[in-house]
């Protein structure tokens, strides 16, 4: 397979994104943020964040450091930079979080801390954003799952920016009646730039590839498939040209918005279409469980997607459950379940590479439990839809309940993603042929031969 080299910090992207989806969860059981809080209060902003751009982004970026090249059959120009902007992203979510905190006024920290924090992950997201785009550039013209890619890249940056000028705004760091009106009118812009063009546009164009590659159909470029990358493009340029609106106080923002939904509704059902086409053109008669823990996170997409654009829909208590749907059942069903086989593969790869050929070796498959994964992912999947009735029901002790079912099966899931690490249920008498890898646990060995 082309592009099948670890890229070594992967392992660590991920490490650092499952740690914060547990801190995220488990300050949510503790009564930490919305709907304890109000939605828009400090503690809110924490649990958001914490989610959005510590689990969900660094998951991301650690996926499409691994999977560009295999998208483009071609190397990561710059690799040796994705140590360092991990490193500016965890800072600056440090920051970040205690800017908030210092908001809040529960701990006596300097409000300075939000804008050093939006200016890390501005660095940090910029770097990383660098590094792909000039791998993207070396590749042209690109295959249609890594231009989904590229729209994500633009989204990403778009809401980065925004995101520093918020920080700015709210620290008292800057005062400009443009900025102030960002902040009043284009929260929900900047959601839509950073959960629907950077994660969702990037997971879709990544998807596309892996459920080829799993499922062993064959990758066949349809119209279909060209249209929903311009409705996802199309849709995250009218969000843009909506800021820009915001900004110049110009009537019409909305309107803009709610047309970015419906090319959104429309490119995720072609999207949906395209899904269902490589399923049946498969060569895999069973489909494995990150398959279809995946379906299911792509059907509540297509709800949470189609329940947005209803207007009745995106205020109040219905806004905040559809959100948290899209969050969790969308973006964090579809991480986990990916992730799930990301893992076992990668440490296959790792461990069993290089003695393909000359010893008996296991299967990917082999690395994991499927059975026991699968009851994990049926009370994930539960607890999420409990906990989004709860939201629109107002009902905060049954989503409390239902916020720790979801980290209990995360917590397990963890645990069975360091079990494939670990080689633990490989059989033993496959388990370590003469000349194997043993895999560290967030690292690849090639992580310590130096960068170049």
């Amino acid at each position: 397979m082309p592009g099948a080299t670890l890229s070594r910090w992967t392992m660590s992207y991920f490490a650092a994104a499952c740690l914060m989806l547990v801190a995220g969860q488990g300050l949510m059981v503790a009564g930490y943020g919305y709907p304890f809080a109000d939605i828009s209060a400090p503690e809110t902003l924490v649990v958001v964040h914490l989610i959005a751009i510590g689990w969900l982004s660094l998951l991301m970026a650690g996926a499409l450091l691994q999977f560009v090249p295999v998208l483009i059959a071609r190397p990561v120009i710059g690799g040796r930079f994705a140590m360092p902007a991990l490193l500016l992203l965890l800072g600056g979510l440090g920051c970040l979080l205690g800017g908030f905190v210092a908001l809040s006024a529960a701990l006596d920290l300097p409000l300075a801390l939000l804008p050093i924090g939006g200016v890390m992950l501005l660095a940090g997201f910029g770097l990383f954003a660098g590094i792909l785009a000039v791998t993207l550039l070396s590749a042209r013209p690109l295959p249609l799952p890594a231009r989904f890619v590229a729209t994500g890249l633009a989204a990403l940056v778009g809401a980065a920016l925004i995101g520093s000028a918020f920080t700015a705004t709210l620290s008292g760091f800057t005062e400009s009646p443009l900025l102030d009106r960002l902040v009043a009118d284009g929260v929900a812009l900047h959601a839509a730039l950073g959960l629907g063009g950077w994660l969702s546009a990037t997971a879709v164009g990544v998807s596309y590839r892996l459920f080829s590659m799993f499922l062993l159909a064959p990758e066949v470029e349809r119209s279909t498939s060209r249209a929903a990358w311009w409705g996802a493009s199309l849709a995250v340029g009218l969000v843009v040209v909506a800021v820009v609106f915001v900004l110049s106080g110009i009537f019409g923002a909305a309107l803009l918005f709610a047309a970015a939904l419906l090319l959104t509704l429309m490119a995720v059902m072609l999207y949906g279409a395209d899904v269902l086409h490589i399923y049946r053109g498969r060569k895999r008669k069973q489909a494995e469980l990150n398959i279809r823990a995946s379906f299911a996170a792509l059907g509540l997409c297509a709800l949470s997607i189609l329940l947005l654009n209803v207007p009745s829909l995106r205020s109040g208590n219905m806004v905040a459950a559809v959100v948290y749907l899209f969050v969790f059942g969308w973006l964090t069903g579809l991480g986990l379940a990916q992730l799930y086989k990301i893992v076992a593969f990668l440490t296959w790869l790792e461990a069993y590479g290089p003695v393909l050929g000359r010893a008996p070796v296991p299967r990917v498959q082999d690395l994991v439990d499927e059975r026991h994964a699968l009851i994990l992912f049926r009370l994930y999947y539960g607890a999420v839809g409990i906990a989004v009735l709860s939201l629109a029901a107002g009902t905060t002790g049954f989503f409390r309940m239902a916020v720790a079912g979801q980290l209990l099966s995360t917590l397990c899931l963890i645990r069975e993603f360091i079990r494939a690490r670990r080689l633990s249920i490989v059989p033993a008498a496959l388990r370590a042929p003469a000349g194997m890898v043993r895999p560290r646990l967030f690292l690849p060995l090639s992580a310590f031969q130096g960068d170049k």
